[in-house]
């Protein structure tokens, strides 16, 4: 694990934060409190483990982070700007550009090879014209991040002559693709065994330091969460606890 960063909290601006953030989703007729006035913020460059029990609002917290969903009520602000009122074509390219998104289950497209789908975000930001004029250059740039993720090798392979270390890692590739400035990865060790997800995060802890990428994890399991430089943990919707990680 790499050393903690120590960073002087009180004259360093967050570069992501929330605050008193709450949300409830519906179901039938019932309102299903999930957050609870919760209050986060991290600097560039950190590493932050969210855990908590199934249902304890870990996953809503990040989605509420990367402006996949909006509060009820609170407050989200990126570099000292409010981003989670802004208009939704704003929000989307700040989803495109600032935000990378990795899950428990890769969604890699199968009719793609590797390349291919660490591109596709990209074919999404330029129009089809601007994006075959650029065709070299992102190549260049897709091929750079497959490289940083281990998987040079398996550039022409499809998703279904991958491992599962391989998919994930596939899959992180996909989400620096647009090069954002933060992470958000949703139990990214959750579907492989104990040795697969150690290279997961050693590709991420890799990242971290030498981009210094902005990572926010949500894991259930522990020794993955001591991994980070910080971990909130939820009960209820509420944060428990904050921690340096040991």
């Amino acid at each position: 694990m790499p050393p903690i960063r120590t960073i002087p909290m009180n004259t360093v601006q967050p570069h992501l934060c929330a605050k008193a953030l709450d949300k409830a989703y519906r179901k039938g007729e019932h309102k299903v409190p999930v957050l609870r006035g919760v209050d986060i913020s991290l600097h560039r460059g950190e590493f932050l483990s969210i855990v908590g029990q199934s249902g304890s609002g870990k996953s809503t917290l990040m989605h509420l982070l990367g402006l996949l969903d909006e509060p009820d009520q609170g407050e989200v602000w990126l570099d000292g700007v409010r981003i989670d009122r802004l208009p939704m074509a704003t929000r989307d390219e700040l989803r495109n550009h600032v935000f990378g998104f990795v899950f428990q289950f890769y969604h890699l497209l199968p009719e793609l090879n590797l390349l291919e789908n660490v591109l596709s975000p990209l074919m999404i930001r330029h129009s089809v014209i601007d994006f075959w004029r650029k065709k070299r250059q992102l190549r260049e740039q897709g091929m750079e991040i497959i490289e940083k993720v281990g998987l040079s090798h398996r550039v022409r392979h499809r998703p279904s002559e991958l491992s599962g270390g391989e998919m994930q890692r596939a899959a992180i590739a996909r989400a620096l693709a647009g090069r954002p400035s933060v992470l958000l990865a949703d139990e990214p060790t959750g579907n492989l065994d104990a040795r697969t997800g150690q290279e997961i995060m050693s590709v991420l802890h890799k990242l971290n330091e030498s981009d210094q990428l902005t990572i926010i994890m949500v894991t259930h399991d522990d020794a993955i969460a001591s991994q980070a430089e910080r971990i909130v943990r939820l009960s209820e919707g509420r944060i428990q606890s904050l921690e340096d990680a040991a």
